[in-house]
């Protein structure tokens, strides 16, 4: 438990019906209780209750606010301290004039996370844990939020402890062979040992076999739009945010520059890039956003490559599909409520039916589709139930990799007939690296630079 108190504002700046400063910490309650007017006196409050009354400042004689006032005390809070929350009206001075007084009252003003730090070292929550809080804040679908909000409960500790149980079971069986040789204790076969790590290194690699459609739940696809001029690229963004993000004319080159969008498509986070139609021009403004099409190729994940029903393929196009069969991409043929010119058939014997999206953007046809297509590219055919956890951290992926080279090299180790002393240093190497998930052999720097990514307030 931590010795001072701590206060921030916990809601985000700006003007709002409410805003909320929290204070945590031993004296969270004698600190505002000083300051609080009411019919209850905050010192005698029982937990979990919320009491009406203003803040005064006792120096200059006047009130501050008129507020809300919930005490949560340790360890049922989420710091597992006592806890203030003090929700004044929204806005910048109403807050921030009782921000300042509760810090000239003795507390501290909060570092970015370090409310949620101190949940974790006070153990209320593991470091995984505390690391979906900032997923929850951050996500991009709801997919995302879902997956952070299991990981913020422990699915994913939920995993890694039987996996550290099993391998601690095991290194203490290797620590009284090793150290009692004299005693009856059952000798440690090799055997055994590739038994019991082959067995976590098989739930090892089930939870890496998530960790790439995580990653694409936590931090989205990036994904380019591209295709010659008025094909529908801006047409189509503006579809999938279902707002006007894009100018839509007749006119080719509207599109000079990427205009970025963050959509969810089926629970699937785009980060959608809407470029310029890729042809050769001589206007040198839309040649500059051509060039920057280009770019965003290189840089996408997924590649959706506009083209129109109602027009015979170009030769733009047949460079561009030859450019994008081997990547991740799909043809999205558009505009199919108007008479069809297309020869499609060239564009199949490529990319098969399967990558092919026959759609009208206009009509709002086709957009079912192209979320399965997409859902049939990154993941599978279709994102998993509701109850699979995903590793959707890289930190947590890394963890995982380390855990699974030195499983690997205890395994070979075993076969190869080295001594039981040398393979205990793989098992240890694995048992900490799990470790490090949860945060039970995590270094004092890796904390402070998890906590940093946190807001204020949190």
């Amino acid at each position: 438990m931590s010795e001072d108190t701590i206060a921030a504002v916990a809601t985000a700046l700006g003007e709002g019906s409410i805003a909320v400063v929290r204070v945590s910490g031993p004296a969270a309650v004698d600190t505002v209780a000083d300051i609080f007017r009411s019919k209850t006196d905050l010192r005698e409050a029982a937990s979990h209750t919320v009491h009406y009354g203003w803040i005064r400042d006792p120096e200059k004689d006047r009130v501050l606010d008129e507020v809300l006032v919930t005490v949560m005390k340790g360890p049922r809070s989420f710091t597992a301290e006592d806890v203030v929350e003090v929700s004044t009206h929204g806005g910048m001075i109403a807050v921030q004039s009782v921000l300042e007084l509760i810090l000239r009252k003795g507390a501290r003003l909060a570092e970015p996370g370090e409310f949620t730090k101190r949940a974790f070292l006070n153990g209320r929550i593991d470091l995984s844990q505390a690391e979906a809080v900032i997923d929850l804040i951050r996500s991009k679908s709801e997919r995302a939020f879902q997956v952070a909000r299991k990981q913020s409960e422990g699915a994913l500790s939920r995993k890694i402890v039987p996996l550290r149980s099993r391998l601690l079971e095991l290194l203490a069986h290797v620590e009284v062979n090793i150290d009692y040789p004299e005693h009856d204790a059952p000798e440690m076969s090799a055997a055994e040992i590739r038994e019991t790590c082959g067995a976590v290194l098989n739930d090892v690699n089930a939870l890496l076999k998530t960790a790439d459609e995580g990653k694409i739940l936590r931090e989205g696809i990036v994904t380019a739009i591209v295709g010659r001029p008025n094909a529908g690229k801006s047409s189509l963004l503006n579809a999938l945010a279902h707002e006007n993000k894009a100018i839509v004319t007749d006119i080719p080159g509207t599109t000079r520059d990427i205009v970025e969008e963050t959509v969810s498509l089926g629970g699937i986070p785009l980060r959608l890039l809407d470029t310029a139609g890729i042809r050769e021009t001589s206007d040198v403004v839309e040649r500059i956003g051509v060039e920057r099409s280009r770019s965003a190729l290189n840089e996408a994940d997924l590649i959706l490559l506009v083209v129109n029903w109602n027009e015979e393929l170009h030769e733009d196009e047949r460079k561009l599909l030859s450019e994008l069969k081997d990547r991740a991409s799909l043809v999205l043929v558009n505009k199919m409520d108007l008479p069809g010119r297309l020869q499609i058939e060239e564009i199949e014997k490529d990319y098969g039916s399967d990558r092919i999206v026959r759609m009208s953007v206009k009509e709002g046809i086709g957009l079912d589709r192209l979320e399965e297509a997409v859902s049939r590219l990154f993941f599978r055919g279709s994102i998993e139930a509701a109850d699979l956890t995903y590793v959707s951290n890289a930190r947590h992926a890394a963890a995982l990799y380390r855990a699974k080279s030195s499983l690997e090299d205890a395994i070979r180790a075993s076969e190869e007939g080295v001594p039981i002393d040398l393979i205990q240093i793989d098992i240890s190497a694995s048992w900490e690296a799990l470790g490090e998930i949860m945060g039970d052999t995590a270094s004092e720097s890796l904390l402070d630079e998890i906590f940093s990514k946190f807001c204020l307030g949190k």
